[in-house]
């Protein structure tokens, strides 16, 4: 699919869930509301989404949440989906407290890649930003999925005043294990108003003084917007997805569907198409239905996201829109 600016759209963010085993205080902290199952897209549903999308050029899905392992028969969809024609790599999003537990299905189920949110190496400190005492479980999740030969990448938000100064322990998680990491810059989204973000530029400029080697990599690590980094004797390289420093949307590529069946054309913008309305609507010809509402949102993408500028018109949390 080509959108009104020329721009290919091959790529679809699917959230399952809403719900989440952390309680991170830029996502999902407590007081939020949950959504009643009833009103969350079934597998069947998705399925039935990823099919008409696939019939209309996207070839690689993101799976996402809340956290998407805290929905039971999380593996079952992905190998179901990696068996729709058209479909050519499905990627997950997790937290990792349980990608040990699961991760011999997902590799089961052809789960291509893994990115992990991770945003404290320190363990009180990661207690207060998730709330739970968990990180021995995520970073046994993260070896055990690089053992396995699975494609792994970090993701790091830093805040000011509170891990603003772990973006080099951070980084160095790449310097000894087949990973990559990435500093994301955090979003006005939800509960992201809440506290201040750091620059990459910021956290590049200080790389740089420690490690005067680093150089770009050109090589394509994945399908978002990320501009990568080499250091010298790193295993793995340092991404840098800046929203709100960066403008990225001429290349933008994606589209997302919440777990309401919402299907979003920018993360920054509240509007789009209810495709759950679509799907349950009793239509006869309820595919065609689903494909034309899948043109109608691509052809609703903005030109631009509207980071950087104080304005966030979507108003809905992480959480409930898909990370």
């Amino acid at each position: 699919m080509v959108d009104r600016y020329n721009r290919t759209i091959e790529y679809m963010r699917i959230s399952i869930t809403d719900r989440c085993n952390l309680r991170c205080r830029y996502c999902m902290p407590d007081g939020i509301e949950q959504i009643s199952m009833k009103d969350i897209l079934t597998y069947e549903e998705i399925l039935d989404v990823v099919k008409a999308a696939a019939g209309l050029g996207i070839r690689r899905i993101k799976i996402t949440g809340g956290e998407p392992l805290a929905r039971l028969g999380c593996a079952d969809l992905i190998k179901r989906i990696k068996s729709v024609p058209g479909i050519e790599q499905v990627t997950m999003t997790t937290n990792g407290v349980l990608l040990g537990k699961y991760l011999d299905e997902l590799m089961d189920a052809g789960l291509d890649a893994v990115n992990i949110s991770l945003d404290s190496l320190d363990r009180g400190r990661f207690r207060y930003i998730t709330q739970f005492d968990v990180l021995d479980d995520v970073l046994e999740g993260i070896d055990r999925a690089i053992a396995s030969g699975m494609n792994v990448k970090v993701n790091a938000v830093l805040q000011k005043d509170i891990n603003e100064d772990e973006w080099l322990d951070l980084a160095e998680l790449a310097k000894d294990r087949n990973l990559d990491v990435r500093f994301i810059e955090l979003m006005p989204i939800g509960s992201g108003n809440i506290s201040s973000g750091i620059s990459n530029d910021e956290i590049l400029e200080r790389l740089t003084a420690v490690y005067p080697g680093i150089e770009t990599d050109n090589s394509v690590h994945g399908n978002g917007p990320a501009v990568y980094y080499r250091i010298p004797d790193f295993k793995g390289s340092v991404g840098f997805i800046s929203a709100i420093h960066g403008v990225f949307c001429s290349s933008c590529n994606r589209i997302r569907l919440t777990s309401q069946g919402y299907l979003k054309p920018c993360l920054c913008y509240g509007e789009g198409v209810d495709l759950r309305k679509v799907i349950r609507s009793g239509d006869a010809d309820t595919y065609g239905r689903i494909v034309a509402a899948i043109r109608e949102a691509v052809m609703m993408k903005p030109e631009k996201h509207c980071f950087g500028n104080g304005a966030a018109p979507e108003e809905r949390s992480m959480n409930q829109i898909g990370g």
